[in-house]
């Protein structure tokens, strides 16, 4: 399994739901381009992320992988599966984000331009732990030993590039993009985040039909790091074929 992280993420955050939940499954969780400890240069747009990502699989012999991705992660692995289909067996999309307003996303875009800097880890751990209220004290404390790193100032930051983040906020206030007709997928909506709307949902299903499996949880954006356990009980029912009738 590839697992596909969202913007200012990286691969790390997948490892508790990787040792909780997918015991079957070898997952394999890079860190995307301009983000963690990946190369940070352009370019940084989805049709580079692919390359990548299919470098990534050529480098370990693997000729079909099954995707789970989360966010600006989630049109990636659309991307990919578009390019090439006969590499990717089913998709997980969980939260993600596609067809995003404009206006939302230029607001997020000129955010990320001033990503902001710290005095030192418990500042960090205290900023992250105000935007993931549910998260636990054990997922917060991870994201900080994993994602931050001190600048030669002295100043701390979490690991990635401003300009990757706002590329990818314009790749997200693109067209809606739905996955291949032939690929069975799950979508994971979080009720709380209201990034997935009902109309991109119908559009799925008049893409898949039969193929598309849809969950709530009650959750915000980062629902797999909120809710792990709900979270990676859907991805299994749905991995082991016990999804039925639209519903995962």
């Amino acid at each position: 399994m590839l697992a596909l992280h969202g913007i200012k993420g990286h691969g790390a955050r997948w490892r508790r739901i990787a040792e909780t939940s997918l015991h079957d499954f070898s997952v394999i969780a890079p860190d995307l381009r301009g983000h963690g400890r990946s190369d940070h240069a352009p370019p940084w747009n989805t049709e580079a992320h692919v390359a990548d990502l299919l470098s990534v699989l050529d480098a370990r012999d693997l000729d079909r992988v099954d995707l789970l991705a989360h966010s600006y992660g989630g049109l990636i692995a659309l991307c990919l599966a578009h390019a090439a289909p006969e590499r990717v067996g089913r998709i997980v999309l969980l939260d993600p984000s596609v067809g995003l307003p404009a206006r939302q996303m230029h607001d997020q875009a000129r955010r990320a331009l001033s990503p902001g800097f710290f005095t030192g880890p418990e500042q960090a751990r205290a900023e992250r732990g105000s935007a993931w209220p549910a998260a636990s004290a054990a997922a917060l404390e991870e994201e900080v030993a994993e994602h931050l790193v001190q600048r030669g100032d002295g100043r701390w930051q979490w690991r990635f590039e401003p300009a990757a983040v706002v590329t990818a906020c314009s790749e997200m206030a693109g067209p809606a993009l739905t996955p291949p007709a032939t690929v069975p997928t799950l979508l994971v909506i979080a009720r709380r985040s209201g990034f997935v709307s009902p109309e991109y949902v119908r559009a799925c299903r008049a893409t898949l039909g039969e193929r598309l499996a849809v969950a709530e949880l009650d959750a915000g954006h980062m629902l797999y790091l909120e809710r792990p356990e709900e979270t990676g009980e859907r991805i299994r029912r749905f991995l082991r074929g016990r999804a039925g009738h639209g519903e995962a």
